[in-house]
């Protein structure tokens, strides 16, 4: 019996393998991949993970920068929604804005580079569609207000009234509620078009023109089957990438109603859930109830650009 123990335990010996061999073969293997990828991971870890969890204990907590955290579980949630009516009110702007804004202008990017790329100076048009997205929304608002100023000397009203004359009285565009947050969403469109423009021309680019080549044997005649049919199906990465841009920018607005309308803007007409989350960080210095809102906005950003992936995602 005792020799049948001792051939068992050396047969188990010799089938376990060396594990000093196995991390070896692994390391060698795989081990300058991941050195390669360890500084950004590294920063993904300090930048984003990391913030991303202080902000939901944060949520959680009374803080208020100065004394330590109080715990306090769901209350700033419960507050958020139950009690705080300009929250709903930013987070009613918001949806307004994000459901515009959004869609329109990522369907007119993608509209204008595909007009674009079939263009013979593509290379100048590019340059110029794209250069007013390489400025800041405040500087761009100051350009526009001179559009949109709401006396007689503003060209839009100046238009209106002595060159249609429609009207006898200045339209108050940055300061009544009824027209704020048109305006904002209007030149945020104009504003985001760059970036999603920039994207889907460099994936049309890299469309072989072979595919429409053989597509015209097969039957394609014009170039919206051409669009529908051997496009949009190739561009699914940019248009993925698109799509979740323009969700997190569309969810972020900020500045450009700030700089249009003033912290806060009359009657809240343009105040949006940024605007709200800055207000309670750094002017009221709650940072509990402002990580609350924040987390509010991570879910919202976060399922939406879910759901993305899964429209775009390859069916291959």
């Amino acid at each position: 019996m005792a020799d049948m123990t001792e051939i068992k335990t050396a047969n188990k010996s010799l089938l376990k393998p060396d594990r000093k061999k196995v991390m070896k073969s692994w390391w060698k293997k795989n081990g300058i991949g991941y050195l390669f990828l360890l500084p950004y991971m590294l920063l993904f870890l300090i930048f984003i993970v990391i913030p991303v969890a202080v902000a939901f204990f944060l949520s959680l907590t009374n803080y208020n920068m100065i004394q330590k955290p109080d715990f306090i579980g769901l209350t700033n949630f419960k507050i958020l929604f139950m009690d705080d009516d300009i929250f709903l009110i930013a987070l009613k702007n918001t949806l307004i804005f994000s459901c515009i804004a959004g869609p329109v202008g990522y369907i007119m990017s993608f509209l204008a580079a595909w007009v674009i790329n079939n263009l013979k100076g593509r290379k100048f048009f590019a340059l110029a569609f794209y250069a007013p997205s390489l400025t800041s929304g405040i500087a761009m608002s100051v350009v526009w207000l001179y559009f949109f100023s709401p006396d007689r000397f503003g060209l839009i009203n100046n238009f209106l009234i002595n060159t249609l004359g429609v009207t006898t009285e200045p339209v108050l565009w940055t300061q009544d509620p009824k027209y704020i947050l048109r305006v904002v969403i209007f030149i945020s469109i104009w504003m985001s078009m760059g970036n999603g423009f920039l994207v889907f021309l460099a994936g049309l680019q890299n469309i072989s023109k072979e595919l429409y080549e053989a597509a015209a044997i097969d039957g394609i005649r014009n170039r919206f089957q051409q669009l529908w049919y051997i496009t949009l199906p190739l561009m699914q990465p940019q248009l993925l990438f698109g799509a979740i841009n323009s969700i997190v920018g569309s969810f972020g607005a900020y500045d450009i109603a700030v700089a249009i309308a003033g912290m806060p803007s009359p009657e809240y007409s343009a105040h949006t859930i940024v605007a709200h989350l800055f207000d309670h960080a750094f002017i009221r210095f709650s940072m509990g109830y402002a990580s609350c809102i924040a987390v509010i906005l991570f879910v919202m950003t976060y399922t939406l650009s879910k759901v993305c992936m899964r429209v775009f995602r390859s069916r291959e």
